[in-house]
């Protein structure tokens, strides 16, 4: 394994380079992956892809990274990249105006691509909100030759109907009041718009352009939703030469959580035609500031990020740079260090939600580790084999979120920390699947110092069983759920007409009579130390007795909370401090309401820094 943490070139799945990078854009810094086609297919042409927004774009990701792939397996030099305040990317000002800096970070994208790749012509693929910032990107550069749009957002007003329906729902289902990050701001699915934002969608209109924003435009909406169809038909009327397809696929790809999310193939093939169609058409057109670069050597090839301290200092107190990691697969992950002048050797591994990527839900995992970073920790967001940015192992699905690795990807993650920082302190932080994989991580062993759980729905997995077979958490939730409809007549209705699982409820019923007798005896087997298999709570008793401290944060109502009690047992309460449970009110699942997620972040916090002076 090496301990290099700057980062290699390797071989994607579809073939090319893809090399992680750092590049500007005005006085921040961008994070993006630069994809090379294979040596000698290099065309002139050269594709940026401008990311949805918020949880779309987290759903999206796996499908992102398969649009750049194809794209550079057909010879198009690639560049995918996170908008500033977004994913890896530097932070931006709370109040600033979201569409402004991404447009200009549209720009630099293609400015980069042009300086790294040499390409004349540049292709801009937008979905969603991407679809809108590569339009009004193409509009200000001479350099955007042709534009490829899924499902893209032409009339802001109407976006904000969207978002505010979205939010409304969620506050809705959890019973929750919001609470926007700043005045006059919105919060939607743990992702803000910024008060000067929302003023700036609220103007803006792409069937009212008078001007084309490209020679050439691809518009791809979904099989069921034809919202562009008349917007392309105005935008031809410019003289742009345009296609429009309604394909399957969007609903898969971005508005289906990441571990359920699909590669819309139709889509992929389309564009894929269209690069090879358009590649040579057309007369190259340069940027204002002269010819492309095409001297690698000239281009800074530096992966980190400087991050300055809290407030309005602009001193650099820490560094952000990339990190290939060898297990199964190779791993990807950004590592987040504190200042050089950091002597304590303590380090923190932010595990996967689920299949989201490295950032984690509503990307905490980068809040928390610049946070942490800023206190001494040298923090590692992790993405498992065949999650996020990391390689897929031989032989094993996509986005597998309990992947039969995960503990060889653990172990060599901490094995890159101690290597390459001499680390002597680490814990592992992971929220719903990686909380259970923390866990698992703690039984087996593994040389760390605490576990922070957050949300975990579940404390053993049985390797081939699938996320919609029944779990135990929807036997713990649901008992008093289907007790209540008893009364309601919508539920009555429901079950008359064919619509209920009938078979599904009875099994919740027999598992829970089942969970709440071997709670009891499991209870009484460890008071007579004899040790059952799957029990967690001799686990936990074992894990402390090492000098693992526990940590569990739940939102109130979470299910994991109830199967804690039952297969936890008295043991939860026997080890005391070293078994530490905290309740949130107000949050969801992922927390991915501001509120909620602060006091969590919080109680993290507070628990990392504690002084663990008790001995097992």
């Amino acid at each position: 394994m090496s301990a290099d943490p700057q980062v290699k070139r390797y071989v994607p799945p579809a073939g090319g380079l893809a090399e992680a990078i750092y590049f500007s854009s005005g006085d921040q810094r961008v994070f993006g992956w630069l994809h090379r086609p294979a040596p000698g297919t290099a065309l002139s042409t050269g594709l940026v892809i401008c990311k949805p927004f918020g949880y779309e774009a987290i759903c999206a990701h796996r499908s992102v990274r398969a649009f750049a792939e194809a794209a550079a397996a057909i010879g198009v030099p690639t560049l995918r990249f996170d908008y500033l305040g977004t994913g890896d990317s530097a932070d931006i000002e709370p109040e600033a105006d979201q569409l402004e800096v991404w447009s200009e970070d549209v720009l630099a994208a293609v400015a980069e691509l042009q300086s790294r790749s040499g390409v004349e012509r540049v292709c801009l693929l937008g979905i969603r909100l991407g679809a809108l910032l590569a339009t009004l990107a193409a509009l200000r550069c001479k350099s955007v030759a042709s534009l490829i749009l899924i499902a893209p957002i032409f009339s802001g007003r109407r976006y904000l109907r969207e978002l505010r329906t979205t939010r409304m729902a969620a506050y809705l289902s959890a019973f929750l009041d919001g609470g926007a990050s700043g005045p006059g701001s919105m919060e939607v699915s743990g992702f803000t718009l910024s008060a000067a934002s929302l003023a700036a969608l609220a103007k803006i209109d792409l069937a009212s352009l008078t001007t084309a924003p490209a020679a050439e435009m691809l518009v791809i909406d979904g099989a069921s939703l034809h919202a562009s169809r008349g917007w392309v038909d105005a935008i031809s009327a410019l003289g742009v030469r345009t296609k429009y397809l309604a394909l399957p696929g969007l609903i898969e790809m971005m508005m289906t959580a990441p571990q359920f999310a699909t590669v819309p193939q139709a889509m992929l093939k389309a564009v894929r035609a269209w690069l090879l169609e358009t590649r040579d058409t057309g007369t190259p057109r340069l940027a204002d500031t002269g010819a492309p670069l095409t001297n690698d050597d000239a281009v800074p090839q530096t992966a980190t990020l400087n991050l300055p301290a809290a407030g309005a200092s602009h001193q650099a107190i820490a560094v952000e740079r990339t990190a290939l990691i060898d297990s199964h697969a190779m791993l990807f992950g950004i590592v987040t260090e504190p200042h050089p002048g950091e002597i304590r050797r303590r380090a923190v591994i932010l595990l996967n939600a689920g299949a989201d990527y490295h950032i984690g839900a509503s990307r905490m995992h980068v809040s928390l580790a610049r946070q942490w970073a800023r206190n001494g920790y040298i923090v590692l967001r992790l993405d498992f084999s065949g999650v996020g940015d990391s390689d897929t192992e031989a032989g094993r699905p996509d986005d597998d979120v309990f992947p039969r690795s995960a503990l060889d990807d653990i172990r060599a993650a901490i094995e890159f920390l101690r290597i390459r920082y001499g680390i002597s302190d680490i814990t592992l932080m992971g929220l719903c699947s990686g909380a259970y994989h923390a866990l698992r991580a703690a039984v087996a062993g593994l040389p760390i110092n605490r576990i922070l759980m957050v949300n975990p729905q579940n404390f053993f997995w049985k390797e081939g069983t699938t996320l919609d077979e029944l779990q135990l958490s929807e036997v713990v939730r649901n008992p008093g759920v289907y007790l209540e409809r008893v009364f309601s007549y919508q539920a009555w209705r429901k079950l008359l007409n064919g619509r209920v699982n009938i078979w599904r409820i009875m099994m919740i019923y027999v598992q829970r009579s089942i969970l709440a007798l071997e709670s009891s005896c499991r209870d009484l087997a460890r008071w007579l130390h004899l040790r059952l298999p799957q029990d967690l709570g001799s686990e936990l008793e074992e894990i402390a007795a090492r000098g693992v401290r526990v940590v569990f944060v739940f939102a109130r109502g979470e299910p994991g909370i109830g199967l804690l009690k039952i297969q936890g047992g008295s043991s939860v309460a026997r080890l005391g401090d070293r078994c530490r449970v905290h309740i949130v009110d107000g949050g969801d699942h992922i927390f991915s309401q501001s509120g909620p997620r602060a006091a969590m972040e919080k109680i993290l916090t507070d628990e990392l820094f504690a002084r663990t002076e008790w001995n097992g």
